[in-house]
């Protein structure tokens, strides 16, 4: 079933990410976010947990940090952050939408899996609250620049927000990395396939023993048109809704005959 439009004047919103509480990002997004609305919340990780995915922290105690009456961190992951700030924080009165970001490098394609941004989405998703994961694309050898997020991301999230929005689905915001008068459009689009991991290295410490590093390259086999990779690398924004049910029902009929 379909919840209706928000109205985002009056919406309570609660920020979080993966790249911690202390970085540029965030402080962008709560910025952008308080030009919606004046009911703004951040809880995120006091540590940065990129490629954090959606993993919980169970074999040790949380610790909560507070700033001030509106600003937390939690000693955990971008799971834990949403959790707890749901059912303890705003436990009386629960966010009517949940932002993460803005990440420091796309979450394109297969990134979403590894994505602790992305997870924070899904986390909010999950206990039934709206959720946009934003993230900027950064070029090698280029600095940070959230320009085109500050110029373009309130807007956007108020025009999806107007939107019926479906159950058990997340939406996937990519920003490219240009300036805001250079950006070539806004589309709607399926995420790509890109590898992670074929930039495995290995260097040796003083002691002669090896480690490795996953680097940041991906297999650059061509992708098509419409997904979210082509669309950022092509100077453009990417949205994407994500569905939480993983489930491939196209394959149900083949294994329940394989199964008898």
């Amino acid at each position: 079933m379909d919840r209706p439009p928000l109205d985002l004047s009056r919406a309570r919103i609660l920020i979080s990410n993966d790249d911690s509480i202390h970085a540029a990002g965030i402080k962008v997004l709560e910025k952008i976010a308080r030009s919606l609305t004046d009911d703004v919340w951040v809880c995120a990780p006091e540590t940065e947990q990129s490629g954090a995915s959606h993993s919980l922290t169970i074999h040790r105690p949380l610790r909560m940090r507070e700033y001030d009456d509106r600003h937390f961190s939690v000693d955990g992951t971008p799971t834990d952050c949403v959790m707890l700030a749901m059912s303890h924080l705003l436990k009386d009165h629960r966010p009517d939408l949940i932002l993460s970001g803005i990440n420091h490098g796309a979450n394109i394609g297969d990134d979403v899996t590894y994505s602790g941004t992305v997870a924070v989405a899904m986390e909010a998703t999950l206990l039934g609250v709206r959720a946009v994961a934003v993230s900027q694309r950064v070029e090698e050898g280029q600095a940070l620049s959230f320009a085109g997020p500050e110029a373009r991301a309130a807007d956007l999230i108020r025009k999806l927000a107007g939107a019926a929005w479906p159950e058990n689905v997340m939406l996937n915001i990519n920003f490219p990395a240009v300036v805001p008068d250079a950006i070539t459009c806004t589309r709607l689009v399926r995420h790509g396939r890109r590898k992670l991991g074929d930039d495995l290295r290995e260097r040796f410490d003083p002691r002669g023993r090896s480690y490795f590093w996953i680097g940041p390259q991906r297999s650059g086999n061509e992708v098509p048109h419409d997904t979210d990779i082509a669309v950022v690398e092509g100077g453009g924004i990417s949205v994407t809704p994500l569905y939480l049910d993983l489930t491939h029902f196209h394959s149900l009929p083949t294994f329940a005959e394989a199964l008898g």
